[in-house]
């Protein structure tokens, strides 16, 4: 599970989830990526499972990636709490995904292999993903 090691302030603000990758909608360590095309709050339990089911598929051959990473602490108050005595405590992690971002990338195997592993991770994601290599970017 990815979490930071330390944070400065543990509460933060929900935000919004408008507008476009603007960095990290490149690929630029492998020759395969996985692209975002929602907007959505990726926790750090679903970034493990995707990664997992990407190795296991090319059975640890290969490199895998991860660009995104779980910087936002998701706060909940426990059940049957009143109303009011402050913001509750973190439960887990999240990283902000905005359409367009390369969220996994991945090197060192046959194509073929390396779409069917991203679509495997894709169903572990709670957003529409699109498969995309490294040529396919540039020339955009």
């Amino acid at each position: 599970m990815l979490l930071p090691k330390r944070v400065k302030y543990r509460r933060v603000q929900r935000g919004r989830l408008k507008g476009k990758a603007s960095r990290g909608n490149k690929v630029t360590y492998g020759s395969y990526g996985l692209v975002a095309l929602e907007p959505a709050w990726i926790t750090s339990n679903q970034i493990e499972a995707a990664r997992i089911a990407m190795t296991r598929y090319v059975k640890r051959g290969g490199q895998v990636w991860i660009k995104i990473f779980p910087d936002k602490p998701i706060t909940e108050k426990p059940a049957e709490t009143r109303m009011g005595s402050g913001k509750g405590s973190p439960e887990y992690w999240v990283a902000v995904v905005k359409p367009g971002r390369v969220m996994f990338e991945m090197d060192g195997v046959a194509e073929a292999d390396a779409k069917e592993a991203m679509r495997l991770a894709s169903h572990k994601l709670p957003i529409k993903c699109k498969f995309v290599k490294k040529e396919d970017l540039e020339e955009a």
